[in-house]
């Protein structure tokens, strides 16, 4: 018995993943400059929101933003849902709860922050520095800093003060002498400096020699996303 256009048609539109009424996902983020940048009108924009939302568009999935503290987005990602989150480091961790689309953006490589006056001393070793006595080194609760920073703090013994801050008020606390020492991409530390009443000479800069690098982000969905959706997420994001 022949198969009419009609059938033919809808099993190909199944089996490739193509847009069907009703796919939406919720993109949860929280307001991060350069990344990530909330409207009044509720779009966002930013280096990674971006391109995570015409990836979206493009792949026929309608994409709702909500504003949320990370660390509930990530407790909601963990309950399930068509949610996900733009911009996120991939980790070995992460992949056991989550699905990941292609990288979306690549950071500018991970620079140090300390209280002004500290001499950086050009390029440093971040097993070195890591390595100094006394050492407090600031870091965002359940965040990555990427494998090579978060595998080097997995080292360290004490020293670690833990918040649940963003980075404009983990500067805040540096510049208070309430740590010694905070990770950050150096996009974002340049566009926090344009934006705030602190100067570049408040804050010493140190670059690492064995982070040659920057980390790649992408958008981490939920496993109740298809692995369909993912696809055609990938097929249209064409970041470099």
């Amino acid at each position: 018995m022949a198969v009419s256009r009609k059938l033919l048609c809808c099993l190909f539109l199944l089996c490739c993943g193509a847009a069907r009424a009703g796919d939406s996902v919720t993109l949860y983020y929280n307001e991060r400059p350069p990344y990530l940048i909330g409207a009044p009108d509720g779009t966002v924009s930013g280096l990674t929101a971006s391109v995570a939302a015409q990836a979206f568009k493009a792949a026929g999935i309608d994409a709702h933003w909500q504003r949320m503290p990370y660390n509930r987005q990530v407790e909601s990602l963990r309950e399930g849902g068509a949610r996900c989150m733009v911009g996120t480091f991939k980790t070995p961790e992460r992949e056991r709860h989550a699905r990941f689309s292609k990288p979306i953006y690549r950071d500018l490589p991970t620079i140090g922050l300390m209280r002004g006056g500290v001499a950086s001393g050009g390029r440093l070793s971040l097993q070195r520095v890591l390595a100094t006595p006394d050492l407090r080194v600031l870091v965002k609760e359940n965040y990555s800093y990427g494998r090579d920073i978060d595998a080097a703090l997995a080292r360290i013994h004490g020293g670690v003060v833990v918040t649940t801050a963003e980075n404009v008020n983990m500067l805040a606390m540096l510049y208070g002498q309430r740590a010694d020492l905070m990770f950050i991409g150096e996009e974002e530390f340049q566009y926090l400096m344009r934006q705030s009443t602190y100067a570049e000479k408040d804050f010493s800069l140190l670059r690492f020699a064995d982070l040659p690098k920057g980390e790649a982000r992408h958008i981490m969905c939920s496993m109740d996303v298809p692995e369909a959706w993912m696809r055609r997420l990938d097929r249209e994001i064409h970041f470099e």
